[in-house]
């Protein structure tokens, strides 16, 4: 364990995606715990590209690996043979089996990200949300002047809370209002109560703004 944190910590940034398909393997090879070892590894490398590819967790391997069990388990099963030959790398195990077990986990994130972004459509995103706040604003859940700081959130993901009277051109005291009525409709979120505003996407909100992302309830 301390050679295998040795070999995976403190990689760049390609390098690191790479490792998550190849650090599951070796995990699972290293066999640390008496139960348990599959679903850990798939928690680690959820956890790796989350880290690496700044994901928020709007997809995982774990899914993807879950749809192609049967395959998943043979490429893991080949990772555990020994090399074939002075050309299969260094080590005992079989480097050329290691990276077709690691082609096949990446193009496994790839297709987990190419269904999410169908069921997202993150291209359609910002006029849902533009759409729904104008709706809200008319309902009179939303200050009228709320539009331009949304825009901003959607355009740079944080704002800070000193522009938001510049953005909606009010007062303080409006200003406070947009954000406490942003905040309780869960459009944003603060580490702080004067931290700056990030933009969020509070699950009462998915079916309007990322429609298909939840199944229907019957």
């Amino acid at each position: 364990m301390e050679r295998f944190e040795h070999v995976y910590a403190a990689l760049g940034a390609i390098d690191s995606i790479i490792a998550a398909a190849t650090a599951h393997h070796r995990l699972l090879w290293i066999h640390p715990f008496t139960d348990g070892n599959g679903r850990v590894a798939r928690l680690m490398s959820h956890a790796m590209l989350r880290d690496a590819l700044e994901t928020g967790g709007i997809w995982s391997i774990a899914r993807g690996l879950a749809r192609r069990e049967s395959e998943y388990k043979e490429h893991l099963e080949r990772c555990d043979e020994l090399r074939h030959g002075g050309l299969d790398g260094r080590g005992n195990l079989s480097t050329a089996r290691l990276a077709d077990f690691a082609e096949f986990f990446l193009r496994v994130c790839l297709d987990q990200i190419t269904f999410m972004a169908s069921l997202v459509q993150p291209d359609r995103l910002r006029n849902r949300v533009v759409l729904w706040t104008q709706d809200e604003i008319r309902k009179g859940t939303l200050p009228p002047h709320v539009l331009a700081v949304v825009e901003s959130l959607l355009n740079r993901g944080e704002v800070p809370r000193g522009d938001i009277p510049i953005l909606a051109a009010t007062s303080e005291r409006t200003a406070r209002r947009i954000t406490a009525a942003l905040q309780t409709h869960g459009v944003v979120t603060s580490a702080s109560p004067r931290a700056p505003l990030r933009f969020a996407f509070p699950t009462t909100l998915a079916s309007q703004w990322m429609p298909g992302l939840f199944p229907d309830r019957p």
